[in-house]
């Protein structure tokens, strides 16, 4: 059986902080957040979005979720 590709969610935070010129540093201790879950952010290493931890984000860098994810469609050959 094949498997379905329904495309994915792209997590834009590291375009985000360099337009917004804030360094990681800052944005976890605004966020009070880890800088090591920042960098899973920026790296796209999350596998399970955490809406509190969107929320925090959005408010800290004062920006819509929309700003901080996209969704990616498959492509034709990915379906």
């Amino acid at each position: 059986m094949k498997e379905e590709n329904y495309g994915y969610i792209k997590i834009k935070l590291d375009e985000l902080i360099k337009e917004r010129g804030i360094s990681k540093n800052k944005l976890s201790h605004k966020a009070e957040m880890q800088r090591t879950q920042i960098n899973q952010y920026c790296n796209g290493e999350i596998t399970r979005l955490d809406t509190a931890v969107l929320a925090r984000i959005c408010s800290t860098l004062d920006c819509r979720i929309e700003d901080l994810l996209e969704f990616v469609p498959p492509t034709e050959e990915d379906k």
